[in-house]
């Protein structure tokens, strides 16, 4: 029972620093760039969009949906984590915690200001701008896909 206790302690720390880390940094990046500042190299720019939509601006203007759709998922997140709460490493509950971290982020974003600030350009590839929250939920959806992966021994 401690170890379970210790592991849900253990996701909430995890899920509140990094929802602290992407809503602190996107603030601060998007404020200085509404102030003037500007910066670009041949691999990325800082440039302020605002995104209506989801990913790749699909979706665009269903604010409503996404919300929905963004709160089921961290749902079904914590859903999961309660009951295989016993089976789950703390490297899984690190990239489920910055899964749901990325999707708060953004979940907060719309709710609180209609859209999601995006701001990461890649210079080398057409790609769609993006942010931090955009970037954890990138980064661990491959890290458990990987964790699966390993896990089967395929």
């Amino acid at each position: 029972m401690q170890k379970k206790i210790s592991k849900y302690f253990y996701f909430s720390i995890c899920f509140a620093f990094l929802v602290f880390v992407t809503l602190y940094f996107s603030d601060f990046i998007v404020t200085k760039l509404l102030h003037g500042f500007s910066y670009s190299n041949e691999v990325l720019s800082l440039n302020y969009i605002e995104n209506t939509g989801a990913a790749f601006s699909i979706l665009k203007d269903s604010r409503e949906l996404l919300i929905i759709v963004s709160v089921v998922a961290i749902c079904a997140i914590v859903a999961y984590i309660i009951k295989h709460i016993s089976t789950i490493s703390m490297k899984t509950l690190f990239f489920l915690a910055m899964l749901s971290a990325g999707i708060g982020g953004n979940l907060h974003e719309r709710i609180a200001l209609g859209f999601v600030r995006d701001y990461i350009q890649l210079n080398f590839v057409d790609f769609p701008v993006f942010n931090i929250s955009d970037i954890f939920i990138n980064l661990s959806v491959i890290a458990i896909i990987i964790i699966i992966l390993l896990k089967k021994k395929l």
